[in-house]
């Protein structure tokens, strides 16, 4: 019997890893909400016991979470679980590492920067770096986030802040292996809480994968149908670039064209035939030892964007887009000069413009710096520095 230590309780970490836990059996998961009381609060109503609602397959009672704390209540809580458990695991987005364009952690964020002022953690890094301090056995952290190299990005982040907070932690017995995790889950709709009579039920499709780089620092659940591999790089930039790009690429243009849902914009004839060609193009530059399932994987992915019944919302996907185009689309556009990237590309422009010019903030991290960038003579190419793109200017403006 073991216990997970998971940061960020959101829709797709209670619809992925929780799931594949109760599956696997003997173990337990302990959450933590960085942000807000209101998920706990829900849960803690029906003894943190919610229905998963599996399209097409029907609904899955999932009752292994055992407990959930919430920063700021619970920071000392947090901090003696970091030290004590077996796995601490994360699904916190992109933004939660904080990272700059460069890849490093960006000691000029003021979540960072309150961590090592000593305000008492708030973040995911400053969690981590404090609570294995007191580490006396081996541990294993595991990102499950759309980061490359996520297992190297939060060692990298958590190494950098221990180094400025002078913590001084044994990393000879702490494991940071990489990850893919892909599971489309949309956001829980009324209708989905009026189905399973559950109000925090979570809605997700059947398909699921997870390949997990063989580096566990001890004991793992026996997760059913994980694959423990040497080298998750080349399974990690198929979904990067071709699922979770075609996924931008549909939410900003379909965004432009009126759409509401995943499903409607996959079918739009001239998104559809960009889409396909931005995966094309995205997987020529996959490895050789994965091009055999390129044609399969593809038509798999139309048939998930395809489905109606996942109401997969684009405004739910256009969020947090500077933190996620560095993966999804730059890449591939470096790489090829990709027509369909560099459409998906302005459409990201164009929707920060256009949202800028409304009066809005865009969803992101950086919304305030994007809104002053999209104010400025050349907006175009402030916002591709801001995503270190600025190399890439003369093909978006052409």
């Amino acid at each position: 019997m073991g216990t997970i230590l998971h940061f960020g309780l959101g829709n797709f970490a209670r619809a992925h890893l929780l799931d594949y836990t109760q599956q696997a059996g003997d173990w337990d998961v302990v959450g933590v909400s960085l942000r807000s009381s209101s998920v706990r609060d829900g849960l803690a109503k029906q003894g943190y016991r919610y229905d998963l609602c599996v399209q097409g397959q029907g609904v899955k009672r999932v009752d292994i979470l055992r407990n959930v704390l919430v920063v700021p209540e619970d920071r000392d809580a947090i901090i003696k679980a970091v030290e004590n458990v077996e796995i601490i695991s994360a699904t916190v987005t992109e933004k939660g590492y904080h990272l700059d364009a460069k890849g490093q952690l960006n000691f000029a964020d003021p979540a960072v920067a309150a961590d090592l002022a000593g305000q008492g953690p708030s973040t995911l890094i400053g969690f981590l770096a404090f609570g294995l301090v007191g580490r006396t056995s081996p541990v294993t952290v595991l990102s499950c986030d759309n980061q490359v190299g996520n297992g190297t990005a939060l060692k990298g982040a958590v190494v950098e802040f221990a180094a400025a907070a002078e913590l001084e932690i044994d990393w000879s017995a702490i494991r940071f292996p990489n990850s893919m995790v892909d599971r489309i889950t949309p956001a829980t709709t009324d209708t989905v809480r009026a189905i399973s009579g559950d109000p925090m039920a979570v809605p997700t499709e059947a398909f699921s994968e997870w390949v997990i780089e063989d580096d566990f620092a001890g004991p793992r659940p026996d997760w059913p149908g994980v694959q423990i591999v040497q080298d998750v790089a080349p399974y990690e930039m198929r979904k990067l670039r071709m699922l979770n790009g075609a996924h931008s690429f549909l939410a900003y243009a379909g965004l432009a064209r009126g759409l509401e849902y995943v499903h409607e914009a996959v079918q739009d004839p001239v998104l559809r035939t960009l889409v396909i060609q931005l995966m094309k193009d995205a997987a020529s530059t996959l490895p050789s030892q994965i091009q055999d399932q390129v044609s399969a994987y593809l038509d798999a992915l139309m048939r998930r964007f395809e489905n109606p019944e996942l109401a997969h919302r684009l405004d739910q996907i256009a969020m947090d887009g500077s933190q996620k185009l560095p993966y999804r689309f730059v890449p591939t556009l470096r790489e090829t000069g990709s027509n369909a990237v560099v459409e998906g590309m302005r459409a990201w422009i164009s929707y920060c413009l256009t949202e800028t010019a409304n009066g809005r903030l865009v969803n992101d991290p950086k919304a305030v710096e994007i809104a002053r960038i999209a104010k400025q003579s050349e907006p175009e190419i402030g916002l591709l520095k801001l995503i270190g793109a600025e190399d890439l200017a003369q093909l978006i403006q052409e």
